[in-house]
């Protein structure tokens, strides 16, 4: 049985996650983290990674962006696994996790959902296939609370498309004070915050009298609670140190 760390525990997706570990006969979680530390039933809440006492295989975190550093420094002195499902890191501690993951085993993926991760394969064909005379658009929709905009997942697909066109693509992710015709190598990204909206992602190719249009539509958080644990079982027997994501997942 794999024991988990949780970091973020007592936020949404982290209670999530303890729903989700709580009918898993193959995990448990041991210990949780967080900056509030309220007591939760089943395991121990720190308010820091420096203060977990408890040992654990792997980590979840569904925290902050600032909690980062203390997070990295928990687990390369602890040698455990960690499963990295925040989002909105700073060009910096992208840096950082790219340095950590030369001693520990990283997972991270701006979504941990197996049907988006699907749905950037798609993209990167389309664009391959599209490439000529059809211009890409993508559309985020995210509750009111969701802090960074564009989401990662919107960026992650933008990546996927930019990744299989044969030039250089320039993202675009506004256009009230821009009045010139849309150059023929943008990448429009544009976010929507509202109600509860779990998370929609929808990547446009617009042609000549014609459009194709990829959706992906989470209805609710289980999804990504789901991947985050997969991911921690997966990252759990890797042993390497490395940088991973769900395509290692995906493949086996």
């Amino acid at each position: 049985m794999q024991k988990i760390i949780l970091s973020g525990c007592c936020g949404h997706m982290g209670r999530v996650v303890v729903d989700i570990c709580a009918n898993d006969p193959d995990v448990e979680i041991s210990a949780g983290i967080d900056l509030l530390a309220q007591p939760l039933d089943g395991f121990p809440v720190f308010s820091s990674p420096a203060s977990c006492s408890v040992e654990g295989n792997v980590v979840i975190d569904f925290s902050h962006p600032a909690a980062l550093d203390g997070l990295l420094d928990f687990c390369i002195r602890r040698k455990m696994p960690v499963v990295l499902a925040t989002t909105g890191y700073s060009e910096e501690q992208l840096a950082r996790i790219q340095e950590a993951s030369k001693a520990i085993p990283v997972f991270r993926s701006a979504n941990m959902s197996l049907g988006i991760n699907v749905l950037m394969e798609l993209v990167k064909q389309a664009a391959a296939l599209l490439c000529d005379g059809f211009d890409v658009e993508i559309t985020e929709r995210h509750h009111r609370r969701k802090l960074d905009a564009p989401s990662g997942t919107a960026l992650m697909l933008a990546d996927a498309a930019s990744s299989a066109l044969p030039y250089d693509t320039q993202y675009v992710y506004d256009r009230y004070n821009v009045r010139k015709p849309r150059d023929a190598r943008e990448i429009g990204i544009s976010s929507l915050r509202g109600g509860t909206i779990v998370g929609d992602h929808s990547v446009v190719f617009a042609g000549r009298d014609e459009v194709i249009e990829f959706s992906h539509h989470a209805a609710s958080r289980e999804v990504f609670a789901v991947g985050a644990v997969k991911a921690a079982k997966f990252l759990a027997l890797v042993g390497a140190p490395g940088l991973y994501n769900m395509s290692h997942l995906i493949a086996g």
